[in-house]
């Protein structure tokens, strides 16, 4: 999502508050896995990117598509959608 976004580590780095300096390479590692943010620090780097933090932990890109579309939703379209799709109310 930063790349689609355009969006340097450097830049998503020193956005939730990282010193420049090492805001990049601190970025890069949680990228690679080298390292886990704590999670108050995956939530401001969700935030940055606009996502919801189960995005950062998808490991199926379908999986993470599906959080993403919705949660851009409405809540009420989102609670519709996820009915719909659990078959409990049926589609207009």
């Amino acid at each position: 999502m930063r790349v689609d976004l355009g969006l340097s580590q450097e830049k998503v780095g020193v956005a939730i508050g990282i010193d420049e300096s090492s805001s990049g390479a601190r970025i890069s590692r949680y990228e690679l896995g080298v390292h886990e943010p704590p999670v108050p620090t995956a939530k401001l780097i969700a935030g940055v990117l606009g996502v919801p933090l189960s995005y950062l932990y998808c490991e199926d890109d379908d999986v993470a598509a599906l959080l993403l579309a919705l949660h851009l939703l409405d809540a009420k379209k989102r609670k519709r959608k996820v009915h719909e799709f659990l078959g409990l109310v049926t589609a207009a």
